[in-house]
């Protein structure tokens, strides 16, 4: 009999943390869940506390650690609670898990991701910014530790259905000739530029086709995410950045593509949906049932392909760029990235203000070479101060 794999999820009350659960419960013969996180949801986390009874759950912040562990005594529970980084780092790390779920969104998922790399895990990555931020460093402690790095966004999940198996040995060894990185457009992708300036916050957060947490739905509406995306296939799977181009798809049923110097293209395609890719991390190489709905081809009979405007949306060319000019210029994209978000999403500044905010940041900021965490995490913290700067002159 196969062993129960135990699964933390780091990041468990967001929609790739839920929807992991909805996996997990569909095969309670084979995973087990080990540890669960959040940052700020006291209650969802209680509530998955009680469904799931983890040997571990995770706050944030130590006050409200505090307040679930009265909750949990109070109820009998067996479920021990830590709380901070090093929480997340301890549950992340534990010799007795086989699975990470790493599905923190932004920066702070970089510590406890790379943990879990570090303690030779198989981790299912759905925080695109553990790679943003530090991508040389990952991917080597990738390789001397023996982790399993298994991509669970939709459109790296698909990259990596569609490539051969020794695609580490080079792209070109394999005869691959570049990648197609699809996207929705989000929801502004037919809006008039002279209405940007007006998009409330409701609005960037109504994707059409996926259910998603404030802070990416905001990053797909500016197509940041696209953007954080591109950095993160560069980095998974050694490619150039002129062997990596997205392609704006709609329907949002070709989650990504691989095309072959034979003139072939692989596509992978399936209904908008994470429990997909969520299932083939947790479950490969084997296929496991998602509770996915089949995908009706006649249904969607169309399928469109445009190339983005970067005029429409300057996050993208900008994510770009800051790939290009490498060292730690993605550290910079991101992090002005999500302060700008934040305060857009506060009602603090307007939507096309984000854009602006992150060339602010990435114009004042020396670069330096990103050889260590220690660096990686002050140049961080420098951009952030600087953003918080652009975002005051901008909101004067």
């Amino acid at each position: 009999m196969k062993e129960v794999q135990n699964v933390t999820i780091l990041g468990s009350t967001g929609s790739i943390g839920v929807s992991t659960l909805d996996v997990i419960q569909r095969h309670p013969e084979r995973y087990r869940v080990f540890a669960l996180s959040a940052n700020s949801r006291l209650d969802e986390l209680h509530r998955q506390v009680r469904a799931h009874r983890p040997r571990y759950a995770v706050m944030r912040d130590p006050d409200q650690a505090e307040q679930l562990r009265n909750r949990l005594r109070q109820e009998g529970s067996d479920t021990e609670v830590l709380s901070g980084v090093e929480g997340l780092i301890d549950v992340a790390a534990h010799s007795q898990v086989h699975q990470v779920m790493a599905a923190i969104v932004g920066a702070a998922g970089l510590l406890p991701t790379l943990a879990a790399v570090e303690a030779g895990k198989r981790v299912l990555l759905a925080n695109k910014e553990s790679l943003v931020m530090s991508g040389e460093l990952f991917m080597a402690a990738v390789r001397a530790n023996g982790a399993e790095l298994l991509p669970i966004d939709s459109e790296h999940n698909a990259i990596f259905q569609c490539m051969p198996p020794a695609f580490e040995q080079g792209l070109a060894a394999v005869g691959v000739q570049r990648i197609l990185l699809t996207g929705s457009g989000g929801p502004f992708r037919c809006l008039p530029l002279d209405q940007f300036a007006q998009v409330t916050p409701e609005q960037a957060c109504a994707h059409p086709n996926w259910s998603m947490g404030r802070k990416i739905s905001v990053d797909s509406a500016t197509m940041m995410n696209k953007g954080l995306e591109f950095i993160e296939a560069c980095w998974l799977f050694g490619a150039l950045s002129e062997q990596v181009e997205v392609v704006v798809h709609p329907q949002s049923v070709i989650h990504s593509m691989v095309q072959y110097v034979d003139g072939t293209v692989l596509a992978q395609m399936g209904n908008p949906d994470m429990r997909t890719p969520i299932a083939h991390g947790l479950g490969w190489p084997r296929r496991l049932a998602s509770g996915v709905k089949p995908l009706d081809l006649v249904q969607v009979a169309q399928l469109d392909f445009a190339a983005p405007d970067t005029n429409r949306f300057p996050c993208l060319r900008l994510a770009r760029e800051a790939m290009v000019a490498g060292q730690t210029a993605p550290v910079l994209l991101n992090a002005a990235n999500e302060e700008a978000v934040a305060a857009f999403l506060a009602g603090q500044v307007a939507f096309t203000a984000i854009p602006r905010i992150i060339e602010g940041v990435l114009e004042r900021c020396s670069l330096v070479p990103a050889r260590d965490i220690d660096t990686i995490l002050k140049v961080d913290a420098e951009a952030r101060r600087v953003a918080q700067a652009c975002l005051h002159d901008i909101s004067r």
